[in-house]
């Protein structure tokens, strides 16, 4: 991971993480910089993986997915063979939005969008039960979101 070389770094990441539209010459006048230098510093920032990418944040709602769910899920063994074939699954589903290895009494965490709670449902039952070596499932359903909000997450488009 590269550390950053100062406060211009942080401002210019800062500024992106807000608004990854802003031209080169808005950003340079933001960090009281140059634009050559403000480019040349947002390029190294990408090249070090520090800016992964840039992208469109989402409405959920507004592409009709009304339910935030959080899934914890057990499995029944740990060894990597059952864990890469439970990981490839679990990433094969276009409604799976996060998904995390977790400590604790469940071994992974899986956010996932559906239209309603039919559908909720129909991906508990065909997808998720279904899915290698899955010993327990326990749902949690986001009733109002504060901070992190599920908009930075990639939506599922038909």
């Amino acid at each position: 991971m590269q550390q950053l070389s100062d406060k211009a770094d942080r401002l210019l990441l800062r500024a992106l993480q807000d608004n990854a539209r802003l031209t080169s010459g808005e950003l340079a006048q933001m960090a009281n910089l140059s634009q050559s230098p403000t480019w040349r510093r947002v390029k190294q920032l990408e090249d070090a993986g520090t800016i992964k990418g840039y992208h469109a944040a989402l409405d959920r709602r507004a592409l009709g997915y009304s339910v935030l769910a959080f899934v914890l899920i057990g499995i029944d063994h740990q060894n990597e063979t059952s864990s890469q074939a439970f990981v490839q699954a679990v990433s094969e589903i276009p409604e799976v939005v996060q998904f995390h290895a977790i400590s604790g009494q469940a071994d992974f965490l899986v956010g996932l969008v559906a239209r309603d709670l039919d559908h909720y449902s129909e991906l508990l039952q065909r997808k998720l039960h279904r899915l290698p070596g899955v010993r327990q499932v326990q749902s949690h359903f986001s009733l109002q979101e504060f901070k992190g909000q599920m908009a930075d997450l990639p939506v599922p488009l038909d």
